[in-house]
Order: structure tokens, then sequence, then C-alpha cells
């Protein structure tokens, strides 16, 4: 049982859509907290996206982000930096398509305890980087969009986009699991 069907219920298609609303106002705002980076800016996005997934359960996560990529695509600033569908084509676009598969995965481990959505969370966060290195290393250029970090060697790719992000992703999953896990305990209580 997700978090969100422990609190509201039985779920209907109104309480779906007013969730995946407010799940995708969460990650918009989430990721205006931003610590400028480049080419990747370090935001709370993941963290949020990881909220989504273990307290929305896999599919409703999924489809959540998908409507916050959907608000983006047409021209709502809500990705990182008040950027908007304009994002698809830069080099961060991997990594928002990844949110999708992100929020899944650790909506897989959705109510299964605390060890079982940190699990999850550090695998989806890890599947998260497949998505966003593919973009530049390859992706873009095969569907000819030219992006920022095309041209760099492995090693350079994975310092911009990968390395100063690893500590600071591990610590967003932890603590999504446990905040989530912590809704659970405290509505098991009531």
């Amino acid at each position: 049982m997700t978090l969100t069907s422990m609190a509201l219920g039985q779920m209907n298609w109104t309480k779906r859509a007013a969730l995946a609303v407010a799940g995708s106002v969460l990650i918009a705002l989430a990721a205006q907290v931003s610590v400028p980076f480049y080419p990747v800016p370090m935001t709370l996005q993941t963290l949020a996206v990881l909220f989504v997934g273990l307290a929305f359960g896999a599919r409703m996560g999924a489809a959540t982000v998908a409507l916050y990529l959907a608000e983006g695509l047409a021209g709502l600033p809500v990705f990182a930096n008040g950027m908007n569908g304009v994002a698809f084509a830069g080099p961060t676009a991997g990594f928002l398509v990844g949110f999708v598969a992100m929020a899944a995965i650790a909506g897989l481990a959705a109510g299964r305890g605390l060890a079982a959505m940190i699990g999850a969370a550090l695998v989806a966060s890890a599947v998260l980087y497949v998505f966003g290195l593919a973009w530049p290393m390859g992706v873009a250029g095969a569907l000819g969009v030219g992006v920022w970090g095309q041209d760099l060697a492995t090693g350079e790719l994975l310092g911009a986009f990968m390395t100063p992000f690893l500590l600071g992703d591990a610590i967003k999953a932890v603590l999504a699991a446990v905040i989530v896990a912590g809704g659970v305990k405290a509505l098991h209580r009531a």
C-alpha cells in the first residue's frame, strides 16, 4: 500500500488527477531550488521525483513525472532555473526523460519498508545517470541535436554530468525513502 493510498483512501480518477497535478507542482518547485553547476544544475528535483515514485507507486509516479514533462513541453517554466521545453534541446534532456524511469523504479518499492525503498531509490538514481549520459554521448547526435558535451571524452563527460552529483544524489535517495517511511509510520499510528 502506498503512502498516498494510505492517506487518501480508495483512489478514483479525481484523486489521481489531483495527486498528479500536486506531484508535478512539487517537482517543479523543487527544480527551482538550484545550485548553479554547468551543464547540469544541482537541484532538489531528483529528491522530489524519488519522493513521488516512493509515495505514489510506480505507475502513478511515472504518470506524474510524465505530466511534469508535458507541462514543460507546453511552455511552462517548470524545469531547473525556470526553463521550459527548450531544455529538451539542451544537455540535460536525457535526465528529464530519465525522471520517468526514476519514479517508476523507485515506485516499485512503495510500501515495502525503509530498506527496500532506499535500495530502489539508489538503483533509480543510478539508472537516471544512464539516461542523462546517453543523451550527450550519442542519442542527441543521432537525432540531429547538437548539445554541449557531445565532443567530450568519457572521463570528462562523467566529470561534468555525474561525478560531482553522486554523493548528493545518494543522500537525496536515502532522504526520500526516510521521508516516505516516516509518513507511513505516522499514518499507521494515527
